[in-house]
């Protein structure tokens, strides 16, 4: 039987603790601003994080006679080996995409909601699947960094009070 003092010292030997405060920052608003000094897309809207997420994986350009067809490597799901991976539907995805980049680029789309509409079987779950748990790995990365605020209460200088929303400054 393994001792409660053995598990906690296993349990410390696996923290990585730069990686911990990587994902975990805190700093003041001055030191925020620096990092946007340094970094202006951490001030990124939803669609431009999106948008940004899916090009991180590449696009592949296929010339088909005299015109281009665009395959976004990021819905060949390779953060699950291809097992949610979405075939056929080239000219859908890239209708998608099309409306995130109009979005990220703040041509009127932005202030609409995007519906996926289709058969049964046609992918629209696996297409948020894959958003979903891209933009999930990529707010881990340095590039997909998200940032929150709290207030330091006056009366209490331990306790912060977060952003109920997690809203960027």
């Amino acid at each position: 039987m393994v001792s409660g003092s053995e598990i906690i010292s296993l349990v410390s030997e696996r923290q990585d603790r730069e990686q911990f405060r990587r994902k975990n920052w805190v700093g003041t608003f001055a030191e925020y601003l620096d990092v946007v000094r340094e970094r202006p897309e951490a001030t990124r809207t939803a669609f431009q994080r999106v948008y940004d997420m899916i090009l991180s994986y590449g696009v592949d350009t296929v010339e088909r006679g005299r015109e281009k067809e665009f395959r976004y490597r990021f819905f060949d799901d390779p953060l699950n080996d291809g097992r949610d991976a979405v075939f056929g539907l080239r000219d859908s995805l890239h209708q998608l995409v099309n409306a995130l980049k109009s979005a990220a680029h703040e041509y009127g789309i932005e202030k609409r909601v995007l519906l996926l509409h289709g058969p049964v079987g046609s992918s629209k779950s696996t297409i948020v699947r894959l958003l979903k748990q891209g933009l999930q790995r990529y707010s881990t990365t340095d590039e997909g960094a998200l940032y929150t605020m709290g207030w330091v209460d006056e009366e209490n200088p331990d306790e912060v009070h977060w952003c109920p929303m997690n809203e960027e400054p």
